[in-house]
């Protein structure tokens, strides 16, 4: 459960948003949505807890080591970064309690479930958008956190992607995981998340998705 209390973040001194409340329950699929520079990626990195609130409370009942895993925007990530695709995936693998022989096996799986086979050696500069996202999130398969946060999953991914990316999403919500995504794609959020909470400046909003997203607005952007 992640439990949110007149909680405020932003820059220091700059609260993006009134104080606000409210809980994911465990096993929930939420989608953050707001326009942009609102706060939702931030949203992400304070319940993560690589950014600290600046007022209120954050509570999130998960093991100290390994509770959440945390896909961030690849703008964040160094392409320079000497280390093959596979080397990115089985980063995944932190954490985690298997033999050589099942590492090997898992992660073989993981790249076919991605589309990612004969991509193993490639470097990371040498990928292109949608690659490189489904190797972040195919990171994210290894990871046995029980709480997902994802900034922006559908980037960069075609339509074939963005399918593949909630199918994953899916299974990830159905093996009772708690999953938070950033969206900017509204029709995508309405199917397939069960609650949202939308930002923005004059506060936050928090309840089930067909509800606060409106069918007119499926094809505009958050």
């Amino acid at each position: 459960m992640i439990t949110c209390t007149a909680l405020r973040w932003g820059a220091p001194g700059q609260p993006l948003t009134p104080a606000v409340d409210f809980t994911l329950e465990t096993g929930s699929l939420t989608g953050v949505i707001g326009p942009n520079g609102c706060g939702k990626s931030s949203l992400l990195k304070v319940i993560a807890g690589l950014q600290k609130p600046l007022a209120g409370k954050i509570r999130v009942d998960v093991p100290r080591r390994g509770g959440v895993s945390f896909l961030p925007q690849q703008q964040h990530l160094d392409r320079q970064f000497p280390i093959s695709l596979q080397e990115l995936v089985a980063a995944g693998f932190w954490g985690t309690r298997l033999t050589p022989q099942q590492r090997s096996e898992r992660l073989h799986a993981v790249l076919e479930d991605w589309c990612l086979s004969g991509l193993e050696q490639r470097p990371l500069m040498a990928l292109s958008g949608g690659e490189l996202q489904r190797a972040l999130l195919a990171r994210m398969s290894l990871a046995e956190a029980p709480v997902l946060l994802l900034d922006e999953p559908h980037a960069a991914l075609d339509e074939d992607g963005q399918a593949l990316c909630w199918k994953h999403i899916h299974a990830w919500h159905d093996e009772g995981r708690t999953v938070v995504v950033v969206c900017h794609d509204l029709a995508s959020v309405r199917q397939h998340t069960q609650q949202v909470v939308q930002i923005k400046s004059t506060g936050c909003r928090f309840g089930p998705s067909k509800e606060l997203i409106r069918p007119q607005l499926h094809m505009q952007v958050a």
